[in-house]
Order: structure tokens, then sequence, then C-alpha cells
């Protein structure tokens, strides 16, 4: 409300006073039509100023919501002109990525240009498949080789083993593992070496085993104990005493006396042995020992006739020498007499058809694969000088 209203409006007083009581008697006066003109005027007045301030209000509000749309909206542009800015330079990027594959693609080869590397590719790997089962044959070839090698070297082996030193045992293992290698190459071209090898690993099997390291090692036992022989020494005992006759002369008690330290035997059916001592000891003990020194090297060497003369001049020695009432002389002759029937010398089996055999297999397998490798050879000569005239 405007000043003027509040000018002409009663003064009304407050709720808390007490009002002064109107007597109902006199009438009221009615109010002058002036002042009822003015009220109105001012509450007009008021009511426009009241637009006038909301109008003002809504203006500014407007505005400044204008305001923040135009910020908005610079803000919007903004964003706009950078990614506009970030799109024009990645543009750029890509028109540089595709310039860079043009130039690429522009040093590329012509069709023709390819179409004759592809050709020329096909023939290379063609030419590196021919040449990559050549090299399997020429290397699984050549094994087989080294192994038949192998085998004739193990049936020489053998061949030695039985010649030099007659080692049955190591000659039938080392044919057995030249048997093992032909039975592994699985070819029928080799049945009749295989039948060669079986017939001299039987030959060995059925030899007789002859333990020669055993036997020379016995007689080194016996030789040991032939140094440490000695002989009896022989004892005299007193015979017992006659008893004395008071009847019998002074002579016969002396020859009763004399009977009991001299005895001669007229009827001994024994050999008297010579009573040895000092150097002939000894000498007896050399030529013991040398005679066993001697079988020893029959049994290295299997001969038969110089190991049993050699045990037997042994013997002959000791029973020439002692007597039989020694026990450890008679025990000596005795072993000799039991190693004297041992065999040590047996006929070996001929290897020599088994090795000729093997040779002969390998020679004909090598020139069984001569001629394969030469038409492989040949073939890749062929196909080059085609490849060559179709180019031209």
């Amino acid at each position: 409300m405007s000043e003027a209203d509040s000018k002409k409006e009663p003064l009304q007083p407050p709720a808390s006073e007490p009002t002064p009581a109107v007597e109902t008697a006199k009438p009221a006066k009615p109010a002058p039509s002036r002042p009822a003109s003015a009220n109105a005027g001012g509450k007009s007045l008021a009511a426009l100023a009241l637009l006038v301030g909301l109008g003002g209000v809504a203006l500014g509000g407007y505005g400044l919501w204008q305001l923040k749309q135009l910020g908005a909206s610079e803000d919007r542009q903004l964003e706009a002109l950078q990614s506009t800015g970030e799109q024009t330079r990645q543009l750029a990027e890509r028109e540089r990525e595709l310039a860079a594959r043009l130039g690429r693609l522009e040093q590329l080869p012509s069709a023709s240009e390819l179409e004759e590397r592809r050709r020329l590719l096909a023939t290379l790997q063609s030419d590196q498949q021919r040449l990559s089962g050549r090299v399997e044959q020429v290397l699984g070839a050549s094994r087989e080789e080294w192994r038949l090698a192998e085998a004739e070297h193990l049936l020489r082996m053998a061949m030695l083993q039985l010649s030099a030193m007659q080692d049955i045992k190591s000659a039938e293992m080392l044919v057995h593992e030249a048997d093992l290698i032909l039975q592994k190459q699985d070819d029928p071209g080799a049945y009749g070496t295989r039948q060669k090898l079986l017939e001299g690993l039987e030959a060995l099997r059925s030899l007789p085993e002859l333990d020669r390291t055993g036997l020379f090692l016995q007689l080194g036992a016996l030789r040991g104990q032939s140094n440490q022989l000695s002989a009896l020494a022989p004892e005299f005992v007193n015979g017992e005493a006659v008893p004395e006759n008071a009847q019998d002369s002074r002579w016969q008690r002396w020859l009763n006396e004399l009977t009991r330290y001299v005895r001669v035997d007229f009827d001994a059916g024994g050999d008297v042995k010579p009573l040895l001592a000092g150097q002939t000891l000894g000498q007896v003990r050399l030529a013991l020992s040398l005679a066993i020194e001697q079988a020893q090297w029959a049994v290295l060497n299997g001969n038969t006739k110089v190991y049993r003369q050699s045990l037997e001049q042994a013997s002959a020695v000791l029973k020439d020498h002692f007597s039989e009432d020694n026990g450890q002389a008679r025990g000596l002759r005795e072993r000799l007499e039991a190693l004297s029937l041992r065999e040590v010398e047996v006929t070996l089996p001929d290897l020599a058809p088994a090795l000729q055999a093997l040779q002969a297999y390998v020679q004909k397998r090598e020139r069984r694969d001569e001629g394969p490798a030469s038409e492989a050879s040949s073939q890749p000569e062929t196909q080059t000088e085609a490849q060559e005239a179709e180019r031209t």
C-alpha cells in the first residue's frame, strides 16, 4: 500500500487496547465521497507499480537466462570447435597414412611380376622337397651302411678272439651282436648271410666250456704249495728188549742187545727214498715249479700235449723224491694227476665263410643303392632343363 492510502485511512486502534464504547443511540455519519475516490486511485497506482516491478524482475530473469543460454552455447561451440580440430588432425593423419600406403602400393610389382614370382616360388618348393627326400634317402642309406660295417667289424673281432686268445665266450657274444644288426635290417637278401652267421654261432655254442683262467690260477696255487714241500726225516724206534736167560752165552746176550739198534730186512717190498736236505731239496722244488709253470703256459696257448707232459713230469718228480708217507707230497701229486685230465684245447669253428657272405651282401647292397641314386640325380636335371625351356 502507498503512503497516501495510509494517510487517508483512519487509524485503527490496536487489538490489545480496549475500544471505547460507542453510543448506539447516535447514528453513524455517512463518509464523505471524496476520500473514497482517492483511496481507489492509490490502489490502482500501487497495482501498476507492482506490475512494473514484476515486469522488471521478469525482464531481468529473462536477461539472466539469455546470458546463461549464450554462455552454454559458446561452450558448446568451443567444444564443437575443439572436436572439429581433433577430427581435422585425425583426417590429416589418415591422409598421410593413405599417402604412405599408396606410395608402398605403387612400389609393389605388377600382376605379371607377381605371377612370375609365384611360379618361381612353386618351382623352388618342389626342388626343396626333392632335395630333402634325397638327403633323407642318403642319410638312411649311410646309417645302414654304418651298421653293416659295424657288423663286419664285430665278426672280424670274433675271429681274432678265437685265433689269438681262443676266447669262446667273447667270440660268441660278438657273433650274436653281428646277427642282431642283420636282423634289424629286415632285408630278405640278408637270409643267406644270417644263415652263415648262425651256423658259426651254433658251432661256438656247442663247444665245451673251457675255464682257462681258472685252470691257470689253480696251477699257480699248486706251484706255491710245491715251494713249501719238505722231506720227512727218518725216525728210528728201539725194539723191545729180549728177556735175559741164564743159560744164554755172552755172545747171545750181546747179539740180542744189538738187534734193538740195527735191523737187516732181506725181504723189504717198499722203495727206499733218498734223504733230501739242503741244496738237493731246493733243486727238487725248482724242478717241480718249472714243470707246473710249463703247464700254465700250455693252458694259455691251448697246447694239450705240452700240458699233459708237464704235469706228468711234475708227478714223476714227486713220486721219485718223496715217499708215500708224506701226506703233503701225496696230495699234491693226486691233484696234479686230476688236473692232467682237463681239456685245454678244442677244435674251433671257422668263421671265414660267414665273413665272406657278409662282405658279399654289403657289396650287393651298395650296387643296388647306386642305381636309384643315379636316377634321382638325373631326374632334377631334366626338370630344370624343362623349366628353363618354358621360361624362354
